[in-house]
């Protein structure tokens, strides 16, 4: 009997990138329904159902649990529950699945929301204020040195390749919008050009390029920032 293929909810963007290069390491069939940040999809009452935080990705499992559909939204969660439920990149020894958690949980926490700013506030933001784009930008800086003096000694960051460099690959790729320079970090160098030669990572990379309204120009496309930036609770 056919798997039906897990429901993918995403927009290319680095967090989007971490569940499609999980779901083509794993080679499970997925489909991805498009949510375009850019245009307020993100706000449809049909997909705050499954994210209730407005934010993609989102995946529902029509064989969860018991084998109950399961929604579950936040990229480092959607790692985790994929991970256990295939048995791969997400170890079960308590003190490899620690290595990797930790890892996790610091790109979740710091990696992503500080090179987010960084981007944000060198490209996006319509006052260039220096004090908020060198805050970011050092602190971008000083994680991307935590990563270098890591990758020193071994291949991945937790070891073996696991959801940890899933979850940290997408957020390096922009990294001159971060103001960044990958020569300054050779050991993060060599992990990234290892991770991008990578072939689900190259096809993962790929989903949703071809979409005719994939991604607007948020540095010039006013409507969309209005949509993005400045958000405020909703009743």
């Amino acid at each position: 009997m056919a798997t039906e293929p897990i429901e993918l909810h995403y927009w290319p963007t680095p967090n989007g990138y971490k569940i499609t290069i999980m779901l083509e390491e794993l080679g499970v069939p997925y489909r991805v329904e498009y949510v375009n940040i850019g245009k307020g999809d993100q706000f449809e009452p049909s997909f705050l159902k499954i994210a209730p935080n407005n934010r993609m990705p989102a995946i529902v499992d029509p064989d969860g649990p018991g084998g109950e559909p399961i929604s579950i939204f936040e990229s480092g969660a959607i790692l985790q529950y994929l991970g256990r439920k295939y048995g791969k990149f997400y170890p079960t020894d308590e003190r490899t699945r620690v290595e990797v958690e930790q890892w996790l949980f610091w790109q979740v926490g710091g990696l992503g929301p500080m090179a987010g700013q960084a981007h944000h506030f060198r490209q996006y933001s319509p006052e260039k204020l220096q004090y908020a784009i060198d805050r970011y930008t050092n602190e971008c800086n000083r994680l991307y040195g935590v990563m270098n003096k890591r990758l020193g000694d071994r291949e991945f960051l937790a070891g073996d390749y696991s959801i940890a460099d899933m979850a940290s690959f997408p957020w390096v790729r922009p990294y001159k919008n971060q103001g960044q320079d990958l020569d300054e970090f050779p050991n993060l160098k060599r992990w990234f050009d290892t991770i991008s030669k990578r072939p689900a990572v190259e096809r993962a990379l790929l989903v949703g390029q071809a979409e005719p309204e994939r991604a607007a120009d948020l540095a010039t496309d006013k409507d969309a920032q209005k949509v993005l930036f400045g958000q405020r609770a909703r009743a």
